[in-house]
């Protein structure tokens, strides 16, 4: 028969072996624990850090895009008013560079909201735009819509349907030259409607008019210039969103 001294030491040791074994459990808990929440900590660091770059970036270009569309919008608009094709009363006349001050900040605002929503679509739509993608196919795309509008203060038609239907060739062409996708297409439709919508409010509530109106209160080759500076505005924010690196683009 066993004697009482060995079941006592028997009982003793079993009980050391489990608590050694329950203490070593609990020691790489604890650090399995203390790793993790290092890990989760890193990463919701990484995360934020990521996101205010995000964020940064997106005010940075929607800047760029503000200073852009307000420019174009200020210069355009003056050679309209030297043309006669727009008319303001004559107090807004005796503001800052003779033209309505609200202008380029209205057209800063949608040329911002245009550029960054072009981006935003061609990834939504899982069709990322490679077609001519540099500055320099931009500043082209801008310097024939400055001559888009110039045309249409310039060029003499016997009534304005003809203009309108040349101005609309020109806008597609380039669209066609310097866009040519879905997205693009679509959201120009869309800028060119919306923006003509408010232009017709803004002329009915008696903000200021055009001369010879012949699509309700404006002229019918607006939707055209909207059209084309949506496609403008687009490919410049496009090209911001890549943060300006070159790539060779694709015909």
């Amino acid at each position: 028969m066993p004697r009482l001294e060995d079941h006592c030491w028997s009982c003793s040791c079993a009980s050391s072996v489990e608590t050694k074994h329950s203490s070593g459990a609990h020691w790489l808990a604890s650090k399995a624990e203390e790793m993790m929440s290092i890990i989760t900590s890193v990463l919701s660091n990484a995360y934020g850090s990521l996101h205010d770059v995000r964020t940064a970036n997106l005010i940075r270009r929607g800047l760029v895009l503000f200073t852009v569309g307000a420019f174009l919008a200020l210069v355009l608009n003056l050679l309209q008013i030297q043309r006669n094709v727009t008319l303001f009363p004559e107090e807004v006349m005796a503001t800052l560079f003779s033209s309505a001050w609200w202008i380029p900040p209205c057209c800063g605002t949608g040329a911002a909201v245009v550029g960054l929503l072009y981006p935003c679509l061609d990834k939504h739509l899982g069709e990322p735009h490679k077609f001519k993608r540099e500055w320099a196919s931009v500043m082209r795309c801008i310097a024939v819509f400055v001559g888009i509008n110039h045309a249409s203060v310039k060029l003499d038609f016997d009534n304005n349907v003809q203009l309108s239907l040349t101005l609309a060739a020109l806008s597609l062409g380039l669209w066609w030259t310097f866009d040519r996708s879905r997205s693009g297409f679509g959201l120009g439709i869309t800028t060119a409607v919306l923006a003509t919508v408010f232009t017709q409010l803004l002329v009915y509530n008696g903000v200021y008019q055009y001369t010879s109106p012949d699509f309700l209160y404006v002229r019918s080759w607006l939707p055209c210039i909207f059209f084309s500076g949506g496609v403008t505005v687009g490919n410049i924010g496009r090209q911001l969103a890549m943060g300006g690196v070159e790539k060779p683009h694709m015909d």
